[in-house]
C-alpha cells in the first residue's frame, strides 16, 4: 500500500516554492500519493507563536533573505528576493488550487500550485488578482470553470477544513509534510520525508 503525504502549504510562501518540485519528485520516486492541502497561515500563526514577516525581528528578516539566496542558488531555482507582489494574500489562489483538485485531481492541483508559486517568486505576477489566476489556469490547460468553483461554499469549507487539519496536526509553518503521523517542517526537511517514505 502506497504511503500518503499530507502537504500543508501557503501558495505565497517562498519556502513552498523552493520545495514544491522536489516534493513531487520524491513522492513519484517512492510511489507515494500527495494530499494537496493549502491552509490559511493567518489562522495557524496566532495559535503557534508565529509572526507575519513584517512583525519579525530585523535580524530574523535579514537572515531569511540570506537563506533564501543560499537555497535558490543550491537548488538552481530562480527567485526574486523582493517580488513586486509580495506580501500578497494567498486565499484566492489556495481556493483555486482546491477547486482544481476537486475538478481535475491531484496532478493538476500540483501543477497549478507550481504555477502559482512561480508567478509570485519569478514572474512578478499578482496571485491575488482574478485575471492572473484565470491566466494561470489557461496556461496549465485547465478548465476555466475552476474559477467559479473556487468561489463556492464547498471549496471554502474544504479550505477551512484543511486549516483546521493543519492545526490538529501541530503544523506551525509552511511547507509542512505529514507522513505516517510524523511531521516535517520546511523544504530543507525533504530528505527526511524521503526516508520516512522508505521506512
Amino acid at each position: 500500500m502506497s504511503k500518503i503525504i499530507d502537504y500543508y502549504f501557503a501558495p505565497q510562501s517562498p519556502w513552498v516554492y523552493l520545495g514544491h518540485k522536489r516534493l513531487v519528485e520524491i513522492a513519484k520516486a517512492a510511489g507515494a500519493s500527495i494530499r494537496v492541502m493549502p491552509m490559511d497561515l493567518g489562522q495557524v500563526f496566532p495559535l503557534s507563536g508565529g509572526l507575519p514577516l513584517g512583525k519579525r525581528a530585523p535580524q530574523r528578516q535579514a537572515y531569511r533573505l540570506v537563506e533564501l539566496t543560499r537555497f535558490s542558488r543550491a537548488l538552481n531555482l530562480p527567485l526574486n528576493l523582493h517580488p513586486k507582489y509580495f506580501p500578497v494574500a494567498g486565499d484566492d489562489a489556495a481556493r483555486l488550487i482546491i477547486a482544481v483538485d476537486m475538478h481535475h485531481g491531484t496532478n493538476a492541483a500540483l501543477a497549478i500550485t507550481g504555477a502559482v508559486l512561480l508567478a509570485v517568486w519569478h514572474e512578478e505576477r499578482n496571485i491575488a488578482d482574478a485575471d492572473t489566476l484565470a491566466s494561470l489556469l489557461a496556461e496549465q490547460q485547465l478548465d476555466a470553470a475552476c474559477m467559479a468553483l473556487s468561489r463556492t461554499p464547498e471549496v471554502q469549507a474544504r479550505y477551512v477544513g484543511y486549516t483546521q487539519s493543519a492545526i490538529d496536526a501541530q503544523v506551525f509553518g509552511a511547507p509542512s509534510y505529514v507522513v505516517d503521523g510524523a511531521l516535517f517542517w520546511g523544504q530543507d526537511r525533504l530528505d527526511f520525508v524521503a526516508q520516512q517514505l522508505k521506512a
